[in-house]
């Protein structure tokens, strides 16, 4: 008699072990069919229950000592709502956590509700975050190449831009993405419901929209962040822009001046600048990406002022004013005096961001907030109210589009089977897409002497990496700090044209306990950046510099 069987799989690592244990089953009497996925950690197994038991299943996958399997519990016992307006989960927002939470939510067949607001299905990420600043930074190299080479032999001629014709392109692609890539992937869901309007909490099981309540057994909060608009005098009357409404401009501002110099205003920097827009920075510490440390600050500090960006650090502005020649800017300066900066485009408001909690009625459900507003959670995206979940960029967790997505499934997952997982953002990989790029992975030596870790840096400058030489492009370094005591990886941090492709092979180094020595004594393609790591490694012990090419 042919029957299916549903399982849960721990300690596959890559979809190679998926295929690894359709082969073993398969290799079983009485198996027809086996289809695993590494992703989701389950197997669907049809077999024929006279030929064989699923005891014996189980025991084939456990017996290897590497893959631990068991019986999924049937999806359908969560479903456990009868009231017509009465959900499984509620999820409150519409981006990256919100969709990677309903995908998951519909694979364990739960009624679910997704209630949506400020911006559009997709939310920060497809619509005015990572998609359009990467479409305009990407325009902005491609017109910053055609007037500027790194080869004497080669003269540019430069371009001819179509500003209007960019921003109608990105606003396209856009679109497109927000659709098939959100909407049309949750478009046969059965078991899901959409929903647009502003969710306001009633009570801690209750949620209100458009005059209407909604019950939930269980929540997801994943309602994101947003600009954080500092509190200065005539600010709200000169009509700024933030990255919502800068990214959507068809008409080219004369100039920009940009408040704040953290990632997304060095970004919108050098993509408009390289388009034909005059752009000022103004960035009330001493030095941009305050953050991470000052030797990144000066590669991008020294470009922006190759390409004539006017940086103004140590300027905090007080007040705006509107006049009939432009914006006023009234800046307190590092000596104490005030500077008065007309700025006759527009003003771009880049000083962070805030998390959405604001409205939610959280006051009626008794979820903790940080000191900075945002929800807390715990390691498995749990509030200290135990059916009340968060993901993204609302919680207290790091505000990257991938680790919204990771959240959320991670959330559901939680709450819903006894899955007990739980996040690791100790291998985290980041990148800054500037020119040249900033990348890094756990901890730099700052953040390693406060936590009293005895390590070692290893600093590797590009002049001294075949492949920077050769394309006469040395901008920036690779650096690696190590645990002296175990020789391990503990972070990094790379800055380089296109830096950002090296780092996910550094965050798995540090995830795996990958060794100095191991990556020293790596083979790596002669005249490619990745190079860059061996050479940073081999740093540690010796002086690259008095080593042939390709020696060790």
């Amino acid at each position: 008699m042919k029957k299916e069987l549903k399982l849960n799989i721990q300690g596959m690592t890559c979809s190679h072990c998926a295929t690894s244990i359709e082969k073993l089953l398969l290799k079983s009497k009485g198996v027809k069919g086996a289809k695993v996925s590494y992703p989701e950690g389950e197997c669907v197994c049809t077999y024929d229950a006279d030929e064989i038991s699923k005891q014996e299943i189980l025991d084939t996958i456990n017996a290897t000592n590497h893959y631990q399997a068991k019986e999924a519990e049937e999806s359908k016992k969560y479903n456990q709502s009868t009231d017509e307006e009465t959900y499984d989960l509620i999820i409150i927002g519409g981006g990256s956590a919100a969709f990677s939470a309903a995908i998951k939510a519909e694979s364990l067949e739960l009624k679910t509700l997704l209630v949506n607001c400020r911006l559009n299905f997709g939310g920060t990420c497809v619509n005015v975050g990572c998609v359009p600043s990467k479409y305009l930074i990407r325009a902005g190299e491609a017109v910053y190449h055609a007037s500027h080479s790194n080869f004497k032999g080669i003269k540019p001629k430069g371009a001819s831009v179509d500003f209007a014709q960019i921003i109608r392109d990105k606003k396209k692609l856009v679109e497109t993405l927000r659709q098939k890539k959100y909407l049309d992937v949750v478009e046969d869901f059965k078991n899901l419901t959409l929903l647009k309007g502003w969710a306001m909490f009633t009570d801690a099981h209750t949620i209100e929209v458009s005059g209407k309540q909604y019950k939930g057994n269980k929540f997801l909060i994943a309602t994101g962040a947003a600009t954080n608009i500092p509190e200065i005098e005539g600010l709200d009357k000169i009509d700024y822009l933030t990255n919502v409404t800068l990214f959507d401009l068809e008409e080219k501002p004369e100039s920009i001046t940009i408040m704040g110099a953290g990632y997304i205003g060095l970004e919108i920097a050098m993509a408009y600048n390289r388009l034909g827009v005059k752009v000022r920075i103004i960035e009330f510490t001493d030095r941009v990406l305050r953050k991470e440390t000052s030797d990144i600050s000066v590669i991008l500090e020294n470009q922006m002022q190759k390409e004539r960006i006017e940086l103004l650090p140590n300027f905090r502005a007080v007040k705006f004013e509107k006049t009939e020649n432009g914006i006023i800017i009234h800046c307190l300066c590092p000596d104490g005096s005030i500077r008065q900066i007309t700025e006759k485009g527009k003003v771009v408001v880049a000083t962070g961001t805030k998390p959405n909690t604001d409205k939610l009625g959280l006051e009626h459900t008794g979820v903790k907030l940080t000191e900075s507003g945002h929800i807390e959670v715990n390691e498995k995206m749990l509030t200290n109210i135990s059916h009340i979940y968060a993901a993204g960029d609302v919680a207290n967790t790091p505000a990257y589009v991938y680790t919204a997505a990771y959240e959320g499934k991670i959330a559901v997952e939680n709450a819903f089977t006894d899955a007990n997982k739980k996040t690791d953002y100790s291998y985290l990989p980041w990148v800054v897409f500037t020119d040249p790029q900033i990348a890094g992975v756990g901890l730099n030596e700052e953040q390693a002497e406060k936590q009293g870790l005895p390590f070692e840096v290893s600093k590797l400058d590009l002049k001294e990496v075949p492949r920077a030489i050769t394309a006469n492009d040395t901008r920036g370094f690779i650096k690696l700090i190590r645990n002296k005591e175990n020789d391990k990886l503990i972070g990094a941090r790379v800055v380089a044209p296109e830096g950002g492709e090296l780092i996910q092979q550094l965050s798995m180094a540090v995830k795996y306990g990958i060794s100095i020595q191991d990556l020293a004594e790596n083979l790596y393609p002669y005249l490619t950046l990745s190079e860059g790591i061996k050479l940073a490694a081999i740093t540690f012990g010796k002086d690259v510099s008095k080593l042939s090419c390709c020696a060790s």
